[in-house]
């Protein structure tokens, strides 16, 4: 679920997480401004009183450069500030395949962050 977008006219799925009270696994979306678009974002997250458990690092873009020190630079900002850990990285898929994304994740990893935060 992305993190605000609206669902009616004044509630969007910021605000059912919230309501639900769910843990948050960011998915990250590797392109050219995604290191402040992560950490902005898991900002909002947490100002919100939810947990940021995890992160993915999602390679849309094929061509984005340095996307190896991308990704540690969040890696490296999410485990110190948020203890929220990379649950995989997922290639670029094209055409795009939910099996090969959802083998990419870390499912033990994942399971622990998730089982943690209740």
């Amino acid at each position: 679920m992305a993190f605000c977008v609206p669902l009616t006219d004044t509630h969007d799925t910021a605000d059912l997480a919230v309501a639900l009270n769910l843990p948050v696994v960011l998915v990250v979306g590797m392109r050219l401004g995604c290191i402040s678009h992560a950490l902005l974002t898991a900002e909002a997250i947490v100002a919100r009183g939810l947990q940021l458990v995890g992160w993915v690092a999602n390679r849309v873009d094929p061509d984005m450069s340095f996307p190896d020190e991308n990704i540690a630079t969040i890696r490296a900002r999410f485990a110190s500030r948020y203890d929220a850990p990379l649950l995989g990285i997922v290639p670029h898929l094209s055409p795009a395949s939910p099996d090969v994304a959802a083998d990419q994740l870390n499912m033990p990893l994942l399971m622990h962050a998730l089982r943690a935060s209740q």
